[in-house]
């Protein structure tokens, strides 16, 4: 069987074994929270956010964050229907609504005429998610938010590295969120990542992510109000710190990545891969390749093609609306069409840092069977 092929796995350089091995001798006591203030304050300079808050998960930092801005039940949160399920699960934990709209075809981002169609009294939050580092149209978005009152949360999950007219994905939403699971750009195992530059959210956020105890408050053990458990531990802050020191190698790489598939695969016209647009950077996380719809092809049959090569075949996420536990299966078939359509002719590309150019040609020659498969 020749050698497996993953689609991705971190980086890891004495540099982050050094720290976490200093967090894990010396990181106790009046140091138990050293490495997750350095990571905070470096994940700011990076993105240039004012404030950030270093959690056990991206879903963890997104619950804080709908909770703070006052979430309650029966609200609804409108969102892309082409997303992980963590973006609409912290919605349901408050006991509101999330309401699925289909995506636009080229950057399989939010669609914002949808979205502006989707609001309602009850609408409470927009969510935009950067989808496999493509971005959103942020500036359409946030034109809708202030002309209904609605903020604009970004998942910027998949981002690192995004950004939208010189800024970062993630800071200019209401607040951002991240996700430094062992998939991502940049790392700590499990993790994510609350940033806002509103000084009074941010207080509300810090103060939930320690079991709603205020850091104003002079009595030991006191809680303020109910809160929740989403700290990221010293150890893991301490391997996320030698990542974000090295973050701009780590987004090159990706890029340098995706640039080999693109280059490769620029004269194939019956496939699409993700876009870059005027006044964009696209920090790649995922190199996706999206087949026409023309030519038939399934998420079937292209997994089988790359697991006959032995390549890991990560799938386009399925729509949300797809899911049994959503129950809006028919109705959003028909009005999310291309969030219910790409989805069965999509894959994600292998793009782990250490991939060689050979292992490359690898993916390139299953994608070029399926398009001969095909009569292509």
């Amino acid at each position: 069987m020749k050698p497996k092929i993953h689609y991705t796995k971190p980086s890891i350089t004495d540099l982050e074994v050094s720290y976490a091995t200093d967090a894990a001798r010396n990181g106790w006591g009046e140091k138990c929270y050293e490495y997750i203030e350095k990571f905070e304050n470096k994940f700011k300079t990076f993105t240039g956010a004012k404030y950030a808050i270093a959690t056990s998960s991206c879903t963890g930092a997104l619950h804080m964050g709908l909770s703070a801005i006052g979430l309650k039940p029966d609200d609804e949160v409108i969102l892309a229907d082409t997303n992980w399920i963590a973006t609409a699960s912290p919605i349901t934990y408050l006991g509101a609504k999330p309401i699925f709209v289909d995506i636009l075809e080229d950057t399989w981002c939010i669609d914002p005429d949808k979205v502006e169609a989707a609001i309602t009294p009850n609408t409470k939050a927009i969510i935009a998610t950067h989808i496999y580092g493509n971005v959103c149209e942020m500036d359409i978005l946030l034109a809708i938010g202030e002309k209904y009152g609605i903020p604009i949360i970004e998942d910027a999950a998949e981002a690192i590295g995004s950004k939208w007219y010189g800024k970062h994905a993630g800071t200019m939403g209401k607040f951002g969120t991240f996700s430094f699971h062992g998939t991502k750009t940049l790392t700590t195992g499990e993790g994510g990542m609350f940033i806002t530059n509103d000084v009074k959210l941010y207080e509300q956020v810090l103060t939930l992510s320690n079991h709603g105890r205020s850091r104003n408050q002079t009595k030991q053990f006191w809680p303020d109000e109910i809160g929740f458990k989403y700290k990221m531990s010293n150890i893991q802050a301490a391997i996320g710190f030698g990542q974000v020191e090295r973050i701009d190698d780590l987004v090159k790489r990706k890029r340098e990545v995706f640039e080999y598939y693109k280059i490769k695969l620029l004269n194939v016209d019956s496939l699409k891969m993700n876009i870059e647009k005027a006044n964009t950077i696209n920090g790649y996380w995922m190199p996706t390749v999206v087949f026409d719809k023309t030519i038939g092809i399934t998420r079937e049959l292209i997994k089988d093609m790359f697991l006959q090569e032995n390549i890991d075949a990560r799938v386009f996420f399925y729509p949300l609306s797809y899911l049994p536990i959503f129950k809006t299966k028919t109705k959003s078939k028909d009005e999310n069409k291309n969030s219910w359509n790409i989805a069965n002719r999509a894959i994600n590309l292998p793009s782990f840092h250490e991939i060689t150019e050979l292992q490359q040609d690898s993916v390139i020659n299953v994608i070029l069977k399926i398009l001969n498969k095909k009569g292509i």
